[in-house]
């Protein structure tokens, strides 16, 4: 790719200036794949010139994932030792701000046994737990961000002849998709927000205590909380910094209740979770639990997945996407959430996010639950839109308002 090292530069400042905007004295874990080392360094170098006191970086590979998690003896792969705990508690008492990269091949674990694949997704929530849920209360500042890997741009790129061609594309999927190739891609994404969180704050204003999604292989009716709250990327975390949690987004989203979702629902795109692909899932609701889900490919992983805990059964995010966002528009499918979801509205399944109810972060788990937010070791997107796609908001008094029609805002 032309100029390559000049935009992969101005990605890794854009990730660690808008992405957890690192300031003076902050500690930052960066997860990313032992292929990525170039926008790692960057990474670093960006980190440590904008006030950084250490970045920790966490190494993956999915070839040595891959045999670990087929050959490992079978208690040890789900035991979490009390050292990792404690190095893991070490950065959410840090207040760590947290940069995750992605970049797997969506099939690492294919051919893996769905029980051991089991068993690992077990290690990895018990073992990230403490560090996911400060995330997701808004405690600590983070950031999902991608990089093109030649397994997964295979999978993206088939049609494309070489490896360098098809990590190439990926390449600039992404750097379009990040607004990498705008002049100043910090003020891209500030004027970008800006226009999400109209959305956001247009949906706060209205209250709906339901959502109706209908479209082909779709009728589900999902409740909302007393208070709930729109949202969009930029956050802010307990010191009061922003930060940008995904990029790409084009999402606005809320926490639904947990209790109140009833009808069926069809996924529209696939799912790459735990290496594995899961296609044309359909889940079933009866009183906000999932009583039946089936996929036509990789059901045995996905029946894991909704057992793993009893909130893996219930809801606990809802996302709006209109249809001509530019992700859906490029026509590509990832098969990685972070861009497919914001090609599509999406539910998730699994745990709630507490800065979705007024004054959530400030409540125990307790007050948490019997407002009606999903707890979970889970958080697991799939995306069910279409531009056949309608979406009702339900008001207290019954009123119905169209809120998306043919997969865009109405």
């Amino acid at each position: 790719m032309e100029n390559f090292n000049h935009y992969l530069d101005k990605y890794a400042e854009l990730i660690v200036k808008t992405g957890v905007n690192v300031s003076e004295n902050h500690s930052v874990i960066l997860e990313i794949s032992v292929t990525q080392a170039p926008l790692a360094r960057l990474i670093t170098k960006k980190a440590y010139a904008m006030g950084a006191k250490e970045v920790i970086v966490r190494w993956n590979d999915d070839e040595i994932l891959k045999e670990t998690v087929a050959h490992k003896e079978a208690v040890a792969l789900e035991t979490v030792a009390d050292y990792q705990l404690a190095e893991v508690q070490d950065w959410v008492d840090k207040k760590a701000s947290r940069i995750s990269v992605v970049s797997a091949n969506p099939d690492a674990l294919s051919g893996v046994p769905s029980e051991r694949v089991g068993l690992y997704q077990k290690f990895d929530r018990k073992l990230l737990f403490n560090l996911r849920q400060a995330g997701q209360s808004n405690k600590i500042s983070w950031t999902v961000v991608a990089a093109s890997g030649a397994e997964w741009a295979k999978k993206v790129f088939p049609e494309l002849k070489t490896e360098e061609e098809q990590v190439d594309a990926l390449w600039d999927a992404i750097f379009k998709a990040t607004k990498v190739y705008a002049d100043s891609p910090v003020k891209a994404w500030q004027e970008h927000e800006a226009l999400l969180r109209e959305k956001a704050d247009m949906l706060n204003k209205e209250q709906f205590i339901k959502l109706h999604y209908t479209a082909p292989g779709t009728d589900l009716t999902v409740g909302l909380p007393k208070n709930h709250v729109w949202d969009s990327a930029r956050s802010i975390n307990a010191s009061g910094e922003e930060f940008m949690a995904n990029m790409p987004t084009e999402e606005v989203f809320t926490a639904p209740d947990c209790r109140v979702a009833d009808g069926f629902v069809t996924s529209t795109k696939p799912l790459s979770y735990g290496g594995t692909t899961l296609v044309d899932m359909v889940f079933h609701f009866e009183n906000g639990e999932i009583v039946k889900a089936t996929a036509k490919e990789g059901e045995d992983v996905l029946n894991h997945l909704i057992n793993m805990d009893p909130g893996s059964k219930r809801l606990g995010e809802v996302a709006l996407v209109p249809d001509p966002s530019p992700i859906s528009q490029s026509g590509i499918t990832f098969y990685n959430t972070l861009f497919d979801e914001n090609a599509s509205n999406h539910l998730a399944i699994g745990n709630g996010y507490a800065f979705n109810i007024k004054d959530g972060v400030d409540m125990d788990e307790k007050e948490l639950e019997k407002i009606g937010l999903n707890r979970s070791q889970n958080h697991v997107d799939f995306m069910i839109g279409s531009d056949k796609m309608d979406v009702d908001g339900i008001k207290e008094d019954g009123t119905i308002i169209p809120v998306f029609r043919n997969g865009n805002w109405a």
